[in-house]
């Protein structure tokens, strides 16, 4: 997503530092997966302290599983997890463990921001542009934008590296909106990031996300308007949060 800011547009810069990161380690968020109006599966996300190659990072791990009946038709293990650096919220290591169905993928990617460079165990050595994010860190990295100095249809424009590709996370930024889940009601920044209609989606606006106004900004709920239904990802439970 390299869109460039002809508007009041949050740019891909290295995160706030770690004294003004709205999260800490300890941080706990359960979520629950619903296909139409099923209860399919859940996710549980944390995040804690660690080192890698000698220096302090993050480690923050997302667990999605199918439940129920959606667990008998097509049993999901995934697993996305990642170390990233505490001040610039840019990642050290991506690890991908898929498990759907009689489908496997593992792979892991090092980063190396100095020589601009990505490895792959799967598929080796990738040139990568300053400040790429991957899907984990990219998760925390949108909590810290500054959101108040936005303006309704304003870009956010983030790069990230996934299935080793880079792979542009634009947003827009839809303003504020109330949202009820099983958690509870909430005040929401609502995001609709640009995805590529064809093969999963009919249109590029047919994801949303929703982040809590406040302090924590943590994110609250995920729709997805797929080809083959709707799945919405709600959070309902969390423990941890630093406000």
């Amino acid at each position: 997503m390299i869109v460039c800011s002809f508007l009041a547009v949050a740019q891909n810069l290295p995160g706030p530092g770690i004294e003004r990161n709205n999260f800490i380690p300890g941080e706990k968020m359960v979520f629950q997966v619903y296909y139409g109006p099923l209860n399919a599966g859940r996710v549980d996300a944390f995040l804690k302290l660690d080192t890698i190659r000698g220096k302090d990072a993050y480690y923050a791990e997302m667990v999605a599983r199918t439940t129920g009946l959606a667990d008998k038709l097509y049993k999901i293990r995934d697993r996305y997890a990642g170390y990233f650096d505490p001040e610039s919220l840019l990642p050290y290591r991506s690890i991908r463990d898929i498990r759907e169905g009689t489908y496997r993928k593992f792979n892991i990617v090092e980063y190396y921001h100095d020589s601009l460079k990505a490895v792959s165990t799967e598929s080796g050595d990738h040139e990568i542009p300053g400040n790429i994010r991957d899907m984990v860190s990219v998760f925390y990295y949108v909590r810290t934008i500054a959101f108040d100095t936005m303006k309704y249809d304003d870009i956010i424009d983030i790069n990230t590296f996934f299935d080793d590709e880079l792979f542009p996370f634009n947003m827009r930024f839809r303003g504020r909106e109330k949202i009820k889940t099983r958690g509870g009601t909430f005040n929401c920044i609502k995001l609709v990031p640009f995805v590529e209609p064809g093969r999963i989606f009919h249109k590029e606006d047919d994801m949303t996300l929703w982040f809590s106004d406040d302090r924590n900004c943590v994110p609250i709920r995920g729709k997805f308007d797929l080809i083959v239904g709707s799945v919405k990802c709600d959070l309902i439970e969390w423990d941890g949060l630093k406000y």
